[in-house]
């Protein structure tokens, strides 16, 4: 057999180990070493393998979410870039006053973000981060339920990237012009369950500023061919800590937005 085969083997076969632990709920061990040691293209191709089964199953993509976006995690990881991942349709949990049941997850975590919704299609590279707020239609404070089907979140690059970069869900807060006077980088964000502090952190977390994200997966994505739209949704990676999703009320506040706030349920 050719080492190309052999690798699209894999490929299938941790798609298939994947696919089968987000239907049933139920974690599994690691997958890294099923693939080449830090093989990214090949966890970008599990994970596409399951974006198309999951398609094929009726879901619509309404978006992408950007991970790996504090220097600090991706030392943790040993990497020097952000990851993404696909939003569907159903996760998406609504917007203020969402609730969300754990149980319908295997082992959910919550952290605070910006989210982006696009009112342009951004089919060429952008240079910089202005440039990409250009095509930045909306902003709101938002929520990811991050969501790992590896047993124990014992992760790392490949593991995230094949497993639809650990994406459970979202909520969003109301939805506000972008301008670039927000000066998002400034802002800053805490998390409070049942009245308590669980999470901090600024905007300037997300790569310097919530744009550059943006701009970073503007550009990847069209290197994978499959550019932004108009309409998408975007998170751009979280402005603290991320914590368990225990069961709680649950409020994000960043400064100059309107809080957002949801429950969770066992």
């Amino acid at each position: 057999m050719s080492l190309a085969l052999e690798l699209n083997s894999a490929i299938q076969d941790v798609a298939n180990r994947l696919f089968a632990a987000r239907a049933g709920r139920l974690a599994i061990p690691a997958v890294r070493n099923a693939l080449p040691e830090k093989d990214i293209a090949a966890a970008y191709a599990v994970q596409l393998v399951n974006v198309r089964r999951t398609l094929a199953q009726g879901a619509q993509i309404v978006g992408r979410k950007i991970g790996l976006t504090s220097q600090a995690v991706q030392k943790q990881l040993g990497v020097d870039q952000p990851d993404f991942g696909v939003l569907f349709d159903f996760m998406d949990f609504g917007g203020m006053g969402a609730e969300i049941s754990a149980s319908q997850l295997i082992a959910p975590r919550i952290e605070a973000e910006f989210a982006f919704k696009l009112g342009a299609d951004i089919s060429e590279r952008p240079a910089s981060a202005a440039e990409v707020g250009r095509a930045v239609e909306a902003v709101a404070v938002a929520a990811e339920i991050v969501d790992s089907a590896i047993a124990g979140w014992d992760i790392n690059i490949v593991d995230t990237v094949a497993d639809n970069a650990s994406c459970g869900g979202f909520v969003a807060g109301p939805w506000i012009p972008f301008t670039p006077e927000l000066d998002l980088p400034s802002r800053t964000m805490r998390m409070i369950r049942d009245g308590a502090e669980i999470s901090t952190g600024r905007g300037a977390a997300t790569l310097g500023d919530p744009l550059n994200a943006l701009a970073w997966l503007a550009r990847t994505a069209i290197d994978f061919g499959e550019p932004l739209k108009a309409g998408e949704i975007v998170l751009a990676g979280a402005l603290g800590p991320m914590v368990p999703l225990a069961p709680g009320d649950y409020v994000v506040e960043i400064d100059g937005f309107k809080p957002l706030w949801l429950r969770a349920k066992p």
